[in-house]
């Protein structure tokens, strides 16, 4: 088995979260790091090299929440 197909194995799984169910982990996560940034900014001892890591994670996780938006939305067309 190649990793491709673990990767799909698993999405399959009768055990593996939906895809609104992982939706709304991400979105937490993405508000978590971002109160976390303000958090960091607003105490004035804001290692810059941190906020800069945690901002691209937080572009990361908005970029899988769209992909998984995309998924769930049905294209309409008009």
């Amino acid at each position: 088995m190649n990793d491709e197909q673990g990767i799909r194995e698993s999405a399959d799984a009768p055990d593996a979260p939906s895809p609104e169910a992982r939706l709304a982990a991400l979105r937490l996560e993405h508000r978590a790091i971002d109160r976390e940034i303000d958090a960091l900014v607003e105490t004035g001892v804001a290692d810059m090299l941190k906020i800069r890591r945690m901002k691209k994670v937080k572009l990361a996780l908005k970029d899988r929440i769209r992909v998984l938006e995309d998924e769930l939305t049905p294209d309409i067309i008009a």
